[in-house]
């Protein structure tokens, strides 16, 4: 049985994806032993207790009001994650740069970037991509997975990716639907594939 840390920041929904998927028997001999949010409003966290999945809530403001760094606020979740059994982190939404503080202790940290490699890093990604389409500069977008191996933002390496294409029609709220649709999907495959687990065919097809 392999066992997950999902890292949240905020509604969740690559993570019900997962949970989803593990609660279905499509992604085998996988648990997710925790979540993690760094806000304690993240309705992820909600999304977890409702499948009694253990939560816990780290916080940083604390720690830049007290002048601690964020190598102190890395080594603290590194140290809560121990007794867990982690074998893969899997980043869904976590808003927070890891420092190698964190990483030499968990080098197997998934990231979900909505974009292509090396296109729309950062927080916006699908809303650049589409005003780009809107430019006439491109016409598709995608969703990548990647290893996060150090303190660079939604650079790789990848793991696997996924073109979605930009519609005449699109708008921001649909083409965002779409890739979501995309993410969902990619990131259980891609989770099963790291881990070496056995992945049940989706019984909607998707």
């Amino acid at each position: 049985m392999k066992h997950l840390a999902v890292l949240i920041s905020g509604s969740g929904t690559n993570l019900q994806a997962i949970i989803d998927a593990i609660e279905a028997g499509r992604l085998q001999d996988t648990r997710i032993a925790v979540v993690v949010s760094n806000r304690k409003a993240a309705c992820g966290l909600a999304r977890a207790e409702r499948h009694g999945i253990p939560t816990l809530y780290h916080p940083l403001l604390p720690y830049r009001k007290a002048g601690r760094s964020r190598e102190e606020y890395d080594a603290d979740l590194a140290d809560m994650l121990a007794p867990y059994g982690v074998d893969l982190v899997v980043l869904a939404g976590w808003m927070h740069i890891f420092s190698m503080t964190f990483l030499r202790r968990y080098p197997r940290v998934l990231n979900i970037h909505p974009a292509l490699p090396g296109t729309f890093p950062g927080m916006h990604a699908i809303q650049e991509a589409w005003e780009a389409h809107q430019r006439g500069e491109i016409q598709e977008t995608g969703v990548m997975i990647h290893w996060a191996p150090d303190e660079a933002v939604d650079s790789g390496p990848v793991v696997a990716c996924q073109r979605v294409p930009i519609l005449p029609e699109d708008t921001l709220e649909t083409l965002e639907a779409r890739i979501h649709a995309v993410e969902h999907d990619l990131y259980v495959r891609t989770i099963a594939d790291v881990l070496g687990v056995p992945l049940a065919p989706d019984p909607e097809g998707a």
